[in-house]
């Protein structure tokens, strides 16, 4: 039973350190905020992670390894690769739609200059995971040749989690759809 009530306060830990990254960043995240945010005193954060910058790390490691997930699934349950490409944008923009948040190693990477070496090495991965997997479905696809799909893949990544960044600063999810029609109309994302 008291495993059970550690793994669930590293859960509540992790959700709300994720929450409150996604809105201020690494460098909003604070143990003591935390610890309120969560219920819990803020000595006890330390059970679980034992600085900072080993809850930004295991932070950012969930958020990738959620987004490689999901990505995968929509990539298993869609009905074409050019479909999943089409529906890509959608993963970011979730985070626009949830009080106006942004993808969580898009914000950290923009504080690289703060960040810990392990921190940052989860947020590379995040980015490195999307350009992966956007490569392989634009191959997939025939939207470009193998040799291509790399840097299109890049392009593609950058230009989304550029959108987001715009709307977020505006407080405007239109926006973000704009330019990611604009995308489909120039043909960097498949129409």
């Amino acid at each position: 039973m008291r495993n059970e009530a550690s793994s669930n306060s590293r859960e509540r830990i992790l959700a709300a350190a994720t929450r409150i990254a996604q809105a201020h960043g690494y460098s909003g995240l604070n143990f003591r905020d935390l610890a309120e945010d969560v219920g819990i005193k803020a000595a006890s954060i330390y059970h679980h992670f034992t600085s900072k910058a080993d809850l930004g790390a295991a932070v950012a490691r969930r958020y990738w390894e959620d987004s490689s997930a999901a990505l995968d699934t929509l990539l298993a349950e869609s009905p074409d690769p050019a479909s999943c490409l089409r529906q890509y944008p959608d993963t970011f923009r979730k985070a626009l739609e949830s009080d106006n948040r942004i993808c969580l190693c898009s914000f950290m990477a923009a504080e690289s200059d703060d960040l810990q070496e392990a921190v940052m090495k989860e947020v590379h991965t995040f980015a490195d995971v999307n350009v992966a997997w956007l490569g392989k479905v634009l191959s997939a696809a025939a939207v470009v040749s193998s040799a291509e799909s790399g840097r299109r893949a890049r392009a593609i990544f950058a230009a989304v989690a550029g959108a987001q960044l715009i709307a977020r600063s505006r407080s405007d999810i239109s926006l973000y759809d704009a330019l990611i029609e604009t995308y489909r109309v120039t043909g960097l994302l498949p129409a």
